[in-house]
């Protein structure tokens, strides 16, 4: 019922930024947690940040605390991970996702966006 489109994804160096949409359909996104993770090849899927409807909460995981920051606009109906000092680690497919509730298990979120590709070059 609600869909979830990334964008923004694309290669930059060792140490820059970039900033990453998630625009999402249907009004239920005002409700809900929004959600980033990430995947890269080979690996399992890991949370990244989550923020709460009224963005008053946002938790980090450790690997992207104090460079990455989630925001939303919910006037837009759009979802952003804005990603500062970036590592070839961070190097992933990034996933938007929405769900009721607040949380960083992946499984709980009902909705998904097909993802966009970051790269970071050393």
């Amino acid at each position: 019922q609600v869909t979830l489109v990334e964008s923004g994804g694309g290669v930059v160096q060792s140490g820059g930024s970039l900033r990453i949409s998630c625009a999402a359909s249907g009004r239920i996104f005002y409700r809900d947690a929004l959600a980033w993770f990430r995947q890269a090849p080979g690996k399992e899927r890991e949370f990244v940040a989550v923020i709460s409807w009224s963005g008053g909460m946002r938790t980090y995981s450790d690997a992207v605390r104090g460079r990455f920051t989630i925001s939303r606009d919910n006037a837009k109906n759009t979802g952003y991970l804005q990603m500062n000092n970036l590592k070839p680690e961070d190097t992933a497919v990034y996933y938007c996702a929405s769900g009721d509730d607040y949380t960083r298990y992946g499984p709980y979120y009902p909705y998904w966006g097909q993802g966009t590709q970051v790269t970071v070059s050393s």
